[in-house]
């Protein structure tokens, strides 16, 4: 079993407020666990209104396609977000 995780930072230049932050790490969260049956959350920053940090992970029998799994979802951020900036992008494969 091949365990893929990942932890994304996302600057929300346009957010103003914890509400208009919560909206925007909201929409990206549901997309992302529906487009890619991963499990997400937002893990830290909770109290900045520019920051989020998401918690990102799948399960796979094959390393390269767990990697390939979180590399799109960072792309996908990038694609259908462009109002959102990637800050900080890393990712860890563990076997098990």
């Amino acid at each position: 079993m091949v365990i893929g995780v990942c932890s994304i930072t996302l600057f929300l230049p346009a957010s103003q407020t914890l509400k208009d932050k919560r909206q925007i790490v909201q929409s990206v969260v549901t997309r992302i666990r529906n487009q890619f049956s991963v499990a997400i959350a937002e893990v830290a920053e909770q109290d900045r209104w520019q920051l989020a940090e998401l918690g990102v992970s799948c399960v796979s029998n094959d390393s390269r396609h767990a990697a390939e799994i979180l590399e799109h979802v960072r792309n996908y951020i990038e694609e259908t977000r462009p109002d959102i900036e990637i800050s900080n992008f890393e990712t860890e494969i563990m076997h098990w």
